[in-house]
Protein backbone atom coordinates (compact mmCIF):
# COMPACT_ATOMS: atom_id res chain seq x y z
CA UNK A 1 0.00 0.00 0.00
CA UNK A 2 1.49 3.34 -1.01
CA UNK A 3 1.18 6.71 0.72
CA UNK A 4 1.15 10.08 -1.02
CA UNK A 5 3.14 12.97 0.41
CA UNK A 6 2.74 16.70 -0.02
CA UNK A 7 2.51 20.10 1.70
CA UNK A 8 -0.25 22.12 3.30
CA UNK A 9 -0.06 25.36 1.35
CA UNK A 10 2.92 26.83 -0.48
CA UNK A 11 6.50 26.82 0.78
CA UNK A 12 8.40 30.08 1.13
CA UNK A 13 10.79 28.82 -1.55
CA UNK A 14 7.94 28.63 -4.08
CA UNK A 15 7.58 32.41 -3.94
CA UNK A 16 11.33 33.01 -3.58
CA UNK A 17 11.81 31.21 -6.90
CA UNK A 18 9.48 33.71 -8.56
CA UNK A 19 6.24 31.74 -8.64
CA UNK A 20 3.08 33.64 -7.72
CA UNK A 21 0.01 31.51 -8.31
CA UNK A 22 -1.12 28.24 -6.76
CA UNK A 23 -2.02 27.17 -10.30
CA UNK A 24 1.72 26.60 -10.68
CA UNK A 25 2.03 24.43 -7.58
CA UNK A 26 1.10 21.01 -9.00
CA UNK A 27 3.91 21.09 -11.58
CA UNK A 28 6.34 22.50 -8.99
CA UNK A 29 5.46 19.69 -6.57
CA UNK A 30 5.73 16.98 -9.21
CA UNK A 31 9.18 18.28 -10.18
CA UNK A 32 10.17 17.94 -6.50
CA UNK A 33 8.97 14.33 -6.44
CA UNK A 34 5.83 14.90 -4.37
CA UNK A 35 2.34 13.51 -4.96
CA UNK A 36 -0.17 15.55 -2.94
CA UNK A 37 -1.22 19.11 -2.16
CA UNK A 38 -3.55 20.56 0.46
CA UNK A 39 -4.98 23.90 -0.64
CA UNK A 40 -6.13 26.06 2.26
CA UNK A 41 -9.20 28.26 2.49
CA UNK A 42 -8.20 29.19 6.04
CA UNK A 43 -9.54 32.79 5.84
CA UNK A 44 -12.53 32.08 3.60
CA UNK A 45 -13.46 30.46 0.30
CA UNK A 46 -12.11 33.10 -2.06
CA UNK A 47 -11.53 31.48 -5.43
CA UNK A 48 -13.18 31.83 -8.81
CA UNK A 49 -14.47 28.81 -10.64
CA UNK A 50 -12.05 29.54 -13.48
CA UNK A 51 -9.00 29.49 -11.17
CA UNK A 52 -10.30 26.43 -9.35
CA UNK A 53 -10.62 24.55 -12.63
CA UNK A 54 -7.11 25.57 -13.66
CA UNK A 55 -5.75 24.06 -10.43
CA UNK A 56 -7.81 20.92 -11.07
CA UNK A 57 -6.41 20.61 -14.59
CA UNK A 58 -2.84 21.06 -13.36
CA UNK A 59 -3.31 18.48 -10.62
CA UNK A 60 -4.67 16.00 -13.15
CA UNK A 61 -1.84 16.70 -15.62
CA UNK A 62 0.87 16.27 -13.00
CA UNK A 63 -0.82 13.50 -11.02
CA UNK A 64 -1.16 15.44 -7.76
CA UNK A 65 -3.82 14.35 -5.26
CA UNK A 66 -5.67 17.44 -4.01
CA UNK A 67 -7.34 18.00 -0.65
CA UNK A 68 -8.80 21.23 0.72
CA UNK A 69 -8.73 22.80 4.17
CA UNK A 70 -12.00 24.55 5.04
CA UNK A 71 -12.02 27.98 6.77
CA UNK A 72 -10.87 28.21 10.37
CA UNK A 73 -14.09 29.99 11.36
CA UNK A 74 -16.08 26.74 11.50
CA UNK A 75 -17.55 25.83 14.89
CA UNK A 76 -20.02 22.94 15.00
CA UNK A 77 -20.63 23.51 18.70
CA UNK A 78 -21.48 27.21 18.73
CA UNK A 79 -24.58 28.02 20.79
CA UNK A 80 -25.22 30.93 18.41
CA UNK A 81 -27.61 29.83 15.63
CA UNK A 82 -26.28 32.54 13.31
CA UNK A 83 -22.75 31.18 13.69
CA UNK A 84 -24.04 27.69 12.96
CA UNK A 85 -25.56 29.01 9.72
CA UNK A 86 -22.17 30.47 8.83
CA UNK A 87 -20.46 27.19 9.70
CA UNK A 88 -22.76 25.34 7.32
CA UNK A 89 -22.18 27.97 4.63
CA UNK A 90 -18.39 27.69 4.98
CA UNK A 91 -18.54 23.93 4.53
CA UNK A 92 -20.99 24.06 1.62
CA UNK A 93 -18.83 26.71 -0.07
CA UNK A 94 -15.76 24.51 0.38
CA UNK A 95 -17.66 21.55 -1.06
CA UNK A 96 -18.59 23.63 -4.10
CA UNK A 97 -14.94 24.60 -4.55
CA UNK A 98 -13.91 20.95 -4.13
CA UNK A 99 -16.26 20.02 -6.96
CA UNK A 100 -14.65 22.65 -9.21
CA UNK A 101 -11.13 21.65 -8.19
CA UNK A 102 -11.54 17.88 -8.32
CA UNK A 103 -10.62 17.52 -4.63
CA UNK A 104 -11.87 14.40 -2.88
CA UNK A 105 -11.26 15.41 0.77
CA UNK A 106 -12.14 18.44 2.88
CA UNK A 107 -10.30 18.89 6.17
CA UNK A 108 -11.95 21.02 8.84
CA UNK A 109 -11.63 21.94 12.51
CA UNK A 110 -14.70 20.90 14.54
CA UNK A 111 -14.60 24.05 16.69
CA UNK A 112 -14.33 24.89 20.37
CA UNK A 113 -16.51 24.33 23.40
CA UNK A 114 -16.38 27.94 24.57
CA UNK A 115 -18.08 28.25 27.96
CA UNK A 116 -20.11 25.07 27.51
CA UNK A 117 -19.34 21.83 29.33
CA UNK A 118 -17.41 19.63 26.91
CA UNK A 119 -20.05 16.90 26.76
CA UNK A 120 -22.77 19.44 25.95
CA UNK A 121 -20.64 21.13 23.29
CA UNK A 122 -19.80 17.84 21.61
CA UNK A 123 -23.42 16.72 21.65
CA UNK A 124 -24.38 19.92 19.81
CA UNK A 125 -21.48 19.44 17.39
CA UNK A 126 -22.70 15.94 16.50
CA UNK A 127 -26.24 17.15 15.95
CA UNK A 128 -25.12 20.01 13.68
CA UNK A 129 -22.76 17.67 11.83
CA UNK A 130 -25.63 15.30 11.03
CA UNK A 131 -27.50 18.22 9.49
CA UNK A 132 -24.43 19.14 7.43
CA UNK A 133 -24.05 15.58 6.15
CA UNK A 134 -27.70 15.53 5.11
CA UNK A 135 -27.38 18.87 3.31
CA UNK A 136 -24.12 17.76 1.68
CA UNK A 137 -25.76 14.64 0.27
CA UNK A 138 -28.90 16.50 -0.81
CA UNK A 139 -26.76 18.94 -2.80
CA UNK A 140 -24.95 16.19 -4.69
CA UNK A 141 -21.62 16.33 -2.87
CA UNK A 142 -21.92 12.77 -1.60
CA UNK A 143 -18.71 11.64 -3.34
CA UNK A 144 -16.53 14.09 -1.36
CA UNK A 145 -15.11 13.09 2.04
CA UNK A 146 -15.45 15.33 5.07
CA UNK A 147 -12.37 14.91 7.27
CA UNK A 148 -12.64 16.32 10.81
CA UNK A 149 -9.21 16.97 12.26
CA UNK A 150 -7.72 15.98 15.61
CA UNK A 151 -6.86 19.21 17.39
CA UNK A 152 -4.01 20.30 19.64
CA UNK A 153 -5.51 22.63 22.27
CA UNK A 154 -7.47 21.71 25.37
CA UNK A 155 -10.39 24.06 24.70
CA UNK A 156 -10.91 22.76 21.16
CA UNK A 157 -13.13 19.87 20.20
CA UNK A 158 -11.19 17.21 18.36
CA UNK A 159 -9.66 14.59 20.61
CA UNK A 160 -9.07 11.29 18.82
CA UNK A 161 -12.13 9.84 20.59
CA UNK A 162 -14.32 12.74 19.43
CA UNK A 163 -13.08 12.60 15.84
CA UNK A 164 -13.67 8.85 15.61
CA UNK A 165 -17.20 9.36 16.94
CA UNK A 166 -17.90 11.97 14.24
CA UNK A 167 -16.54 9.57 11.63
CA UNK A 168 -19.13 6.96 12.57
CA UNK A 169 -21.87 9.32 11.34
CA UNK A 170 -21.36 8.54 7.64
CA UNK A 171 -19.25 6.40 5.29
CA UNK A 172 -17.95 9.56 3.63
CA UNK A 173 -16.48 10.93 6.85
CA UNK A 174 -12.88 9.96 7.56
CA UNK A 175 -10.45 11.31 10.16
CA UNK A 176 -7.67 13.79 9.57
CA UNK A 177 -5.14 12.44 12.06
CA UNK A 178 -2.84 15.32 12.96
CA UNK A 179 0.01 13.62 14.79
CA UNK A 180 1.58 16.94 15.75
CA UNK A 181 -1.66 18.01 17.40
CA UNK A 182 -2.02 14.70 19.25
CA UNK A 183 1.58 15.04 20.43
CA UNK A 184 0.94 18.59 21.66
CA UNK A 185 -2.39 17.85 23.35
CA UNK A 186 -0.69 15.00 25.19
CA UNK A 187 2.24 17.30 26.04
CA UNK A 188 4.78 15.17 24.24
CA UNK A 189 2.79 11.95 23.98
CA UNK A 190 4.25 10.49 20.77
CA UNK A 191 7.79 9.21 21.13
CA UNK A 192 7.95 5.52 20.26
CA UNK A 193 6.55 3.25 17.58
CA UNK A 194 4.18 1.86 20.22
CA UNK A 195 2.73 5.34 20.78
CA UNK A 196 1.90 5.69 17.08
CA UNK A 197 0.77 2.09 16.81
CA UNK A 198 -1.81 2.65 19.54
CA UNK A 199 -3.40 5.38 17.39
CA UNK A 200 -3.42 3.33 14.19
CA UNK A 201 -4.92 0.33 16.00
CA UNK A 202 -7.60 2.54 17.58
CA UNK A 203 -8.63 3.83 14.17
CA UNK A 204 -8.71 0.31 12.75
CA UNK A 205 -10.68 -1.07 15.69
CA UNK A 206 -13.20 1.80 15.71
CA UNK A 207 -13.69 2.34 11.97
CA UNK A 208 -12.65 -0.97 10.42
CA UNK A 209 -9.66 -2.26 8.49
CA UNK A 210 -10.71 -0.34 5.38
CA UNK A 211 -10.23 2.96 7.22
CA UNK A 212 -6.47 2.46 7.06
CA UNK A 213 -6.51 2.25 3.27
CA UNK A 214 -7.47 5.90 2.79
CA UNK A 215 -6.16 7.64 5.90
CA UNK A 216 -5.58 11.39 5.80
CA UNK A 217 -2.73 12.55 8.03
CA UNK A 218 -1.08 15.81 9.01
CA UNK A 219 2.45 15.85 10.37
CA UNK A 220 4.83 18.48 11.71
CA UNK A 221 7.09 19.12 14.64
CA UNK A 222 5.22 21.20 17.17
CA UNK A 223 5.88 23.30 20.25
CA UNK A 224 3.39 23.02 23.10
CA UNK A 225 2.51 24.38 26.54
CA UNK A 226 0.33 23.03 29.33
CA UNK A 227 -2.67 24.16 27.25
CA UNK A 228 -1.50 22.20 24.21
CA UNK A 229 -0.34 23.37 20.78
CA UNK A 230 1.65 26.60 20.59
CA UNK A 231 3.51 26.69 17.27
CA UNK A 232 4.44 24.56 14.25
CA UNK A 233 8.14 24.27 13.39
CA UNK A 234 10.21 22.76 10.58
CA UNK A 235 11.39 19.17 10.58
CA UNK A 236 14.92 20.46 11.17
CA UNK A 237 13.91 21.84 14.58
CA UNK A 238 14.69 18.57 16.30
CA UNK A 239 14.22 20.03 19.79
CA UNK A 240 10.52 19.57 19.10
CA UNK A 241 8.67 16.34 18.43
CA UNK A 242 7.37 14.14 17.16
CA UNK A 243 9.88 12.27 15.00
CA UNK A 244 8.58 10.72 11.80
CA UNK A 245 10.70 7.55 11.73
CA UNK A 246 8.62 5.58 14.27
CA UNK A 247 5.39 6.63 12.55
CA UNK A 248 6.77 5.64 9.15
CA UNK A 249 7.58 2.18 10.51
CA UNK A 250 4.02 1.81 11.84
CA UNK A 251 2.47 3.01 8.57
CA UNK A 252 4.48 0.39 6.73
CA UNK A 253 3.71 -2.36 9.27
CA UNK A 254 -0.05 -1.85 9.00
CA UNK A 255 0.02 -1.27 5.23
CA UNK A 256 -1.61 2.12 5.69
CA UNK A 257 -2.58 3.96 2.51
CA UNK A 258 -3.74 7.51 1.92
CA UNK A 259 -1.96 10.82 2.32
CA UNK A 260 0.54 12.49 4.63
CA UNK A 261 0.36 16.29 4.48
CA UNK A 262 3.28 18.17 6.00
CA UNK A 263 2.46 21.34 7.94
CA UNK A 264 5.98 22.53 8.69
CA UNK A 265 6.42 26.26 9.13
CA UNK A 266 7.54 27.70 5.77
CA UNK A 267 9.28 24.54 4.52
CA UNK A 268 6.24 22.30 4.16
CA UNK A 269 7.12 20.98 0.68
CA UNK A 270 10.79 20.42 1.45
CA UNK A 271 9.90 18.63 4.68
CA UNK A 272 7.19 16.59 2.94
CA UNK A 273 9.95 15.29 0.68
CA UNK A 274 12.04 14.41 3.75
CA UNK A 275 9.09 12.48 5.19
CA UNK A 276 8.61 10.65 1.90
CA UNK A 277 12.30 9.74 1.78
CA UNK A 278 12.17 8.39 5.35
CA UNK A 279 9.11 6.32 4.52
CA UNK A 280 10.59 4.87 1.33
CA UNK A 281 13.82 3.96 3.14
CA UNK A 282 11.84 2.05 5.77
CA UNK A 283 9.83 0.23 3.07
CA UNK A 284 12.99 -1.17 1.45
Amino acid sequence: MSILFGPAGNSDSFYEQGYKSSVEMPKWLRNMGLDAYEYSFSRGVNITQATAEKIRDQCEEHNISLSLHAPYYINLASPDDNKIKKTKWYLMSTLEAAKWMGASKIVFHPGSRGDQPREQAFSRAKSVFREIIQEKNNKGFDNIYLCPETMGKKNQLGTLDEILELCREDDKVIPTVDFGHIHALGRGALNTADDFEDIIKRIRDELGEQSLKNLHCHFSRIEYTQAGERKHWTYGHTQYGPDFEPLAAVLHKYEVGGTVICESRGTMAEDALKLKTIYLEIKK
